[in-house]
C-alpha cells in the first residue's frame, strides 16, 4: 500500500526541519564592492576610465526600517559571503516548510466528515468579514 498523502507530508516536514537544524552562521543583507574617487586632480583615479579606489566591501541591510551599510573588512568578506548565502538557503527552507505545514493543517479539514444537516446554525459570514462592511445610515 502507497503512503499517504499526509505521511508524505510529514516525511518532508521532518525533512525540512532537519535541514533547519544543520544551517550554520548567517545574516541577511547584501555583499557589496564600492568603489569611490577621491577628488584630487593629480590622483590615479582622476583618469577617464579609472574605477577608482576600492573595492570597499559593504553589507547593506535593513535595520529598524532604514537601509543601513556595514564595512566588512577585506579579510572577512569570504566569511561574509558565506553568512549571507546562508541566510537565503534559511529563507527559502523557511517558505518551504511555511508550505508543507499549510498543506498538514488542511489535511484533516478535507477528511473531516462535513455538516449533519445542510442547515447551518449562526452567522452567514465570518465576523471578519462582516465587520469589514461598511455600516449604511438611513
Amino acid at each position: 500500500m502507497a503512503p499517504s498523502h499526509e505521511a508524505n507530508l510529514a516525511a518532508q516536514r521532518a525533512a525540512l526541519c532537519a535541514s533547519l537544524a544543520s544551517i550554520g552562521d548567517f545574516r541577511p543583507g547584501a555583499l557589496q564592492s564600492r568603489y569611490r574617487k577621491c577628488g584630487k586632480p593629480t590622483c590615479h583615479c582622476a583618469r577617464e576610465g579609472d574605477p577608482g579606489h576600492g573595492p570597499k566591501w559593504v553589507l547593506t541591510r535593513t535595520v529598524g526600517g532604514k537601509r543601513r551599510n556595514f564595512s566588512i573588512p577585506d579579510e572577512a568578506v569570504e566569511t561574509t559571503r558565506e553568512q549571507v548565502a546562508e541566510y537565503h538557503r534559511f529563507q527559502a527552507l523557511v517558505r518551504e516548510l511555511v508550505e508543507v505545514s499549510e498543506q498538514l493543517c488542511e489535511v484533516p479539514l478535507r477528511s473531516a466528515p462535513g455538516p449533519a444537516s445542510p442547515g447551518k446554525r449562526g452567522r452567514s459570514n465570518p465576523p471578519s468579514q462582516q465587520r469589514l462592511r461598511p455600516k449604511r445610515h438611513a
